[in-house]
């Protein structure tokens, strides 16, 4: 069954290409039950059934970008809680051909960097949980609201490029991985007690892995590249977070995968995280992380925040200074 479920994800995300804004109702409903729930990036949010997805999503998306290709390049399955769930990120690229969600056209080729999580039931989709990197839209439309910690790049896939799995795993392989994200997610926690330096992520990571994250963040190498220009900011800047609040966790072979909305919650207390001063205000983060273990060690880490919906709780309205043309630089 989780064969067939992969292959219902992966066939969506082919369908798209070639999909109008005019026929991507009747393709959803070819891949979804009529009433599924669609959780997206701020300021789409929530949405109930197919018809509000393809009107308040999908059309407005392939009217802004006709061409629209959806490549996965990392995609796979497992069980949380009870439930049937396949995740899938990569990027979908077309040319932004029309205004899209009050972000200028440039008529050039843009990646739309994405993740999601499918929650699947009686062979058709229930509900969704994708996330856009709507700020990184921005960022390629010639729109900079914010100084980057580290370089924003075209995120790649694995480096073994053989992140489609849409075969059966070895579950042995499978329990591995999801033991050692378990273990790592719980040893972050020791900063409260032991500080950053003692962390030991050693223990977890490569020396050399890769960690491409979010708009505003960028990509980072390394154990010290990790921590000097993401890890060490947001923690000064969100120094009381609790996560691991997940709506789904699980691993396939040597890839892990976890969403939670929101995954995180914290208080933004320190001033500098993304130039911004400490707000003191209560913040949710809808978080999604992609995981590649290499022997006993991870070697990448795919993340996503929905940034500008942070950011708005931060007092940020990217979309307010969009539309008056007012960037930082």
């Amino acid at each position: 069954m989780t064969t067939e479920h992969k292959q219902l994800v992966h066939e969506f995300s082919q369908r798209v290409h070639g999909t109008s804004a005019a026929d991507v109702r009747d393709v959803l409903a070819d891949y979804y039950h009529d009433d599924a729930s669609w959780h997206g990036p701020a300021p789409v949010d929530a949405l109930d059934g197919v018809d509000a997805v393809a009107a308040e999503y999908w059309e407005p998306l392939l009217a802004s970008f006709p061409d629209l290709e959806k490549t996965d390049y990392l995609l796979f399955a497992g069980e949380f809680e009870g439930d049937q769930w396949v995740c899938a990120t990569g990027n979908l690229v077309g040319t932004f051909e029309a205004d899209w969600l009050d972000i200028p056209a440039t008529g050039h080729a843009t990646w739309l960097r994405y993740g999601e999580f499918h929650r699947v039931e009686d062979g058709r989709i229930a509900e969704t949980r994708h996330l856009v990197d709507v700020l990184d839209v921005m960022r390629q439309a010639g729109y900079e609201f914010l100084p980057a910690l580290a370089p924003q790049v075209v995120v790649p896939g694995p480096a073994t490029q053989d992140g489609l799995l849409l075969g059966e795993q070895d579950e042995a392989e499978s329990a591995k991985t999801l033991e050692l994200v378990e273990d790592m997610i719980d040893g972050l926690h020791e900063y409260e007690d032991v500080g950053l330096d003692g962390m030991r992520l050693e223990r977890f990571w490569h020396e050399d892995f890769m960690w491409y994250g979010p708009a505003g963040t960028g990509t980072t190498r390394g154990i010290d590249g990790f921590q000097d220009f993401h890890q060490g900011p947001f923690l000064v800047a969100f120094p009381d977070r609790r996560g691991g609040n997940h709506v789904a966790r699980f691993a396939d072979g040597t890839y892990c995968a976890s969403t939670g909305w929101p995954s995180v919650e914290a208080t933004h207390l320190g001033d500098g995280w993304m130039g911004l001063p400490a707000t003191g205000e209560p913040v949710e983060m809808r978080v999604m992380d992609f995981w590649r273990r290499e022997g006993d060690r991870l070697a990448e880490n795919w993340v996503f925040i929905d940034t500008v919906d942070l950011l708005s709780q931060m007092g940020v309205d990217v979309f307010e200074r969009l539309r008056a043309d007012q960037q930082y630089f």
